[in-house]
């Protein structure tokens, strides 16, 4: 962590607990049940239904507690990773290369990949909600900008309720797989723009040709490399990105949406770095978090940690 980020970290953590400025977010209500489902975690891994197919997938975050070995016979699949080896998929039968599920409006298509990952993080279904919530309530249409987009959970969802979205990712493959997805969900001739691009270098750009925005929606990963190389360190480049997005919504700024996955970054730290970047440090309408997964029986899987900012909503402290 560079010593900046660091400092905010240090500063922020006493008066996040004193303010009682946190929040919990749960998605287990947030799709259908024949959607998605958390069915059970622990031993460093999660169980999950998705659609019809259940999948047992590491889950690091599930280390310290045990699982309950009786529920994990029914997986259709299992996802096996080992340092330096590439990762596979076992299953007493062969997996299907895709099927769907549903959010809302959203159709998302889902494919077992080389990662392990499926395409969704289905933690991200309550923020997609919240999105959708803010453009309606606008009364205009916004122009939106989604940076880290993978395959577009938040830009349909942002679509559907009436929004112009560009859509930003430096995976080609996963623009594909978000265009693929606004096709299923009828949102081709939607106002979309897509964009396999590395997100500092075209905000930069969108600076100096003027360009505004009403919203960002950022979800960076750690580390990552651009189109042509570009690295991305979190710890190091986050601050300046944020900044970039708070000129490009200086004009008439509806919303922000910042999700991380990176353990040394709490919500904390990304409220202060969010609020600094774009509200003069002022923390009136940010709220934030953890991202959780719920199961039926009530248990909490934590996803990473959510920061929002909305104009016209207070938080709770400001």
């Amino acid at each position: 962590m560079n010593p900046a980020l660091r400092a905010v970290s240090d500063v922020t953590t006493d008066r996040w607990r004193r303010d009682r400025y946190r929040r919990l977010w749960c998605t287990d209500r947030m799709f259908d049940h024949d959607q998605y489902c958390l069915l059970d975690f622990g031993a460093g891994r999660k169980l999950e239904r998705w659609g019809a197919l259940v999948l047992d997938r590491p889950a690091p975050a599930a280390s310290a507690v045990p699982a309950h070995p009786s529920r994990w016979a029914a997986a259709d699949g299992r996802f096996e990773r080992s340092p330096g080896v590439p990762g596979v998929w076992r299953a007493p039968q062969p997996l299907p290369t895709r099927w769907q599920i549903r959010h809302a409006a959203s159709v998302l298509e889902l494919r077992p990949t080389s990662s392990g990952a499926v395409g969704v993080f289905p933690e991200q279904a309550s923020n997609w909600d919240w999105i959708a919530h803010q453009v309606r309530r606008a009364g205009q249409r916004l122009r939106v900008l989604n940076l880290f987009a993978y395959t577009g959970g938040s830009t349909l969802a942002a679509a559907a309720a009436g929004a112009e979205v560009v859509h930003v990712d430096a995976a080609r493959t996963a623009v594909s797989w978000a265009r693929h997805n606004a096709n299923l969900s009828r949102l081709a001739a939607a106002p979309l723009r897509w964009l396999v691009e590395d997100a500092r270098k075209f905000v930069a750009r969108e600076l100096r040709r003027g360009n505004a925005y009403d919203a960002v929606i950022l979800d960076p990963p750690t580390y990552g490399h651009g189109p042509g190389a570009h690295p991305w360190d979190i710890h190091k480049h986050l601050p300046d990105l944020l900044a970039a997005c708070g000129q490009l919504t200086r004009r008439a700024r509806t919303f922000m949406l910042l999700t991380c996955h990176t353990p040394q970054l709490g919500p904390a730290t990304l409220a202060t770095l969010l609020a600094d970047a774009m509200c003069g440090g002022q923390r009136r309408g940010i709220t934030a978090g953890d991202l959780v997964l719920g199961t039926e029986q009530g248990r909490a899987l934590p996803s990473g940690w959510v920061v929002r900012w909305s104009r016209g909503e207070s938080s709770p402290t400001s």
